[in-house]
């Protein structure tokens, strides 16, 4: 029997098995640990191919085809229906020699009114500028104040029978806090240069005089609204005291009232009308880096404005 007290070596020969046992974990260790990195890796790759929009058009597709541009949410200055990115699709659709028709499907309860007109002056001018191309609006569930706005725009609107439709009116929202401030014993200090820079400022009493100005500003706007939906719809349109009023009514309903054409479905507007059943998307949508960049910038830019000018907006909606 060898004794390991009587072989000089056998400590240094231990401790150099114990040395390379240990380098050999740790090395299928960090094997395993890239492996699993990796494999992390490679699955949310996959993800946000499968999930994230990248943006931009589908390729074009060969011969004639109709053009469809979405119109979906809130339209306002950022996100996909702005009206850069609404006329941005609109003049590609309409500059592409293989397009038949154009569709806008809309499903949008308004917003801004500067981007509905925006986009409704845009369609008008490249409908005289495209004259053979006819351009039809498809409503789904919604198309509410902006949303008619740009509908009025198109040579013909169809709607499904429980579509909503209408709302042409414009309204400014807030809030007043003065009954709650005085509860809780709170002092408003504000500081103007201008005796009207404080416009319906929320924590002070409601001012006369600016309350009679805020109405002019809704009215003026209200009526350039209606004469856009005149001028778009023509003799179709079968006015009546109410129209104009800010209700809204069924697809069924602004048939008969003249604010929308026919029934109709994307699929069924270009088989029947345009002749071109194959569809391709010209909407024109925001990337990753876009979606971060517009959401901090507007944040940042929202809450510098509710400091600077207060909250108080026009909206078709």
């Amino acid at each position: 029997m060898e004794i390991p007290g009587n072989d000089p070596q056998w400590e240094r020969q231990l401790l150099e098995k114990i040395a390379f046992a240990s380098l050999k974990e740790q090395r299928a260790k960090r094997r395993w640990g890239i492996f699993f990195k990796l494999a992390i890796l490679t699955y949310l790759i996959a993800v946000l191919v499968l999930v994230v929009d990248w943006g931009g058009s589908e390729k074009l597709v060969d011969g004639k085809h109709t053009a469809l541009i979405n119109l979906r949410g809130t339209i306002e200055t950022t996100g996909e229906a702005s009206a850069d990115k609404i006329n941005g699709a609109l003049q590609s659709a309409f500059e592409d020699k293989g397009t038949a028709g154009i569709i806008i499907r809309i499903n949008s309860p308004g917003g801004s009114p500067v981007q509905a007109g925006i986009v409704n002056d845009e369609i008008r001018r490249l409908r005289t500028k495209h004259p053979e191309i006819p351009l039809y609006v498809v409503v789904e569930d919604l198309c509410a104040s902006g949303g008619y706005y740009i509908a009025a725009a198109a040579d013909k609107i169809f709607v499904d029978k429980a579509s909503i439709v209408g709302s042409i009116g414009v309204l400014m929202e807030g809030f007043g806090f003065t009954g709650t401030m005085e509860k809780l014993g709170v002092e408003r200090r504000l500081l103007t240069a201008g005796i009207n820079k404080g416009f319906l400022d929320p924590f002070s009493p409601q001012d006369d005089k600016q309350k009679e100005h805020a109405q002019v500003l809704l009215g003026e706007i209200h009526r350039q609204f209606i004469e856009v939906v005149r001028q778009g719809r023509g003799k179709r349109l079968k006015e009546t005291p109410d129209m104009f009023s800010g209700l809204m009514w069924t697809g069924s309903q602004s048939i008969q009232l003249g604010l929308a054409d026919d029934f109709g479905t994307v699929d069924s507007v270009a088989r029947d009308l345009i002749k071109a059943e194959n569809i391709l998307d010209y909407s024109l949508k925001e990337n990753i880096a876009e979606r971060f960049a517009k959401r901090f910038g507007a944040e940042m830019g929202q809450s510098m404005a509710f400091r600077l000018f207060g909250s108080d907006r026009a909206t078709l909606r």
